[in-house]
Protein backbone atom coordinates (compact mmCIF):
# COMPACT_ATOMS: atom_id res chain seq x y z
CA UNK A 1 0.00 0.00 0.00
CA UNK A 2 1.32 3.45 -0.94
CA UNK A 3 0.90 6.47 1.30
CA UNK A 4 2.02 10.02 0.70
CA UNK A 5 2.75 12.67 3.29
CA UNK A 6 3.18 16.32 2.36
CA UNK A 7 4.02 19.15 4.72
CA UNK A 8 4.61 22.82 4.08
CA UNK A 9 5.99 25.28 6.59
CA UNK A 10 5.53 29.00 5.94
CA UNK A 11 8.42 30.87 7.48
CA UNK A 12 7.96 34.06 9.48
CA UNK A 13 10.06 36.99 10.63
CA UNK A 14 12.95 37.95 8.38
CA UNK A 15 12.20 34.94 6.14
CA UNK A 16 8.50 35.80 5.77
CA UNK A 17 7.20 34.48 2.47
CA UNK A 18 9.72 31.62 2.28
CA UNK A 19 8.69 27.97 2.52
CA UNK A 20 10.09 24.64 3.63
CA UNK A 21 8.42 21.72 1.88
CA UNK A 22 8.64 17.97 2.39
CA UNK A 23 6.82 15.30 0.42
CA UNK A 24 7.38 11.59 0.95
CA UNK A 25 5.75 8.58 -0.70
CA UNK A 26 6.04 5.24 1.06
CA UNK A 27 5.25 1.70 -0.03
CA UNK A 28 5.06 -0.77 2.82
CA UNK A 29 6.98 1.69 5.01
CA UNK A 30 9.83 2.20 2.52
CA UNK A 31 10.49 5.64 0.99
CA UNK A 32 10.03 5.34 -2.77
CA UNK A 33 9.73 9.02 -3.68
CA UNK A 34 10.65 12.24 -1.92
CA UNK A 35 11.06 15.96 -2.39
CA UNK A 36 12.60 18.45 0.04
CA UNK A 37 12.73 22.15 -0.77
CA UNK A 38 13.66 25.52 0.68
CA UNK A 39 11.83 28.10 -1.43
CA UNK A 40 12.52 31.81 -1.13
CA UNK A 41 11.81 34.07 -4.11
CA UNK A 42 13.76 36.88 -2.43
CA UNK A 43 16.92 34.72 -2.65
CA UNK A 44 16.36 32.83 -5.90
CA UNK A 45 14.36 33.98 -8.91
CA UNK A 46 14.87 30.77 -10.95
CA UNK A 47 13.53 27.22 -10.46
CA UNK A 48 10.30 28.60 -8.94
CA UNK A 49 12.27 30.17 -6.08
CA UNK A 50 13.85 26.88 -4.99
CA UNK A 51 17.06 27.89 -3.25
CA UNK A 52 17.83 24.32 -2.20
CA UNK A 53 16.10 21.03 -2.83
CA UNK A 54 16.54 17.30 -3.06
CA UNK A 55 14.34 14.80 -4.87
CA UNK A 56 14.38 11.55 -6.78
CA UNK A 57 12.08 12.46 -9.64
CA UNK A 58 13.13 11.66 -13.21
CA UNK A 59 14.60 8.34 -12.06
CA UNK A 60 17.63 9.57 -10.11
CA UNK A 61 18.57 11.23 -6.82
CA UNK A 62 19.62 14.85 -7.28
CA UNK A 63 20.19 18.22 -5.61
CA UNK A 64 18.86 21.59 -6.73
CA UNK A 65 20.76 24.71 -5.74
CA UNK A 66 19.94 28.17 -7.09
CA UNK A 67 18.73 26.81 -10.44
CA UNK A 68 21.47 24.21 -10.93
CA UNK A 69 20.93 20.44 -10.67
CA UNK A 70 23.52 17.80 -9.81
CA UNK A 71 23.25 14.06 -9.11
CA UNK A 72 23.95 12.92 -5.54
CA UNK A 73 24.88 9.73 -3.74
CA UNK A 74 21.90 8.44 -1.77
CA UNK A 75 22.12 6.18 1.28
CA UNK A 76 18.91 6.69 3.29
CA UNK A 77 16.13 9.23 3.38
CA UNK A 78 16.89 9.99 7.04
CA UNK A 79 20.51 10.84 6.19
CA UNK A 80 19.41 13.02 3.28
CA UNK A 81 16.81 14.87 5.37
CA UNK A 82 19.48 15.60 7.99
CA UNK A 83 21.84 16.88 5.27
CA UNK A 84 19.05 19.11 3.93
CA UNK A 85 18.35 20.62 7.37
CA UNK A 86 22.06 21.26 7.97
CA UNK A 87 22.40 22.99 4.59
CA UNK A 88 19.29 25.11 5.20
CA UNK A 89 20.67 26.24 8.57
CA UNK A 90 23.98 27.16 6.93
CA UNK A 91 22.13 29.13 4.22
CA UNK A 92 20.18 30.98 6.92
CA UNK A 93 23.44 31.79 8.74
CA UNK A 94 24.85 33.26 5.51
CA UNK A 95 21.62 35.19 4.83
CA UNK A 96 21.74 36.63 8.35
CA UNK A 97 25.34 37.77 7.89
CA UNK A 98 24.43 39.49 4.61
CA UNK A 99 21.56 41.44 6.19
Amino acid sequence: MQTTRAEEYRLKGKRKGALLKEEISLVDGKVVAYSLAYINLKRCQVDNGRVLGYDNSHGYHHRHFMGKIEPIEFSTYADLAERFIQEVHELWRIEDEEN
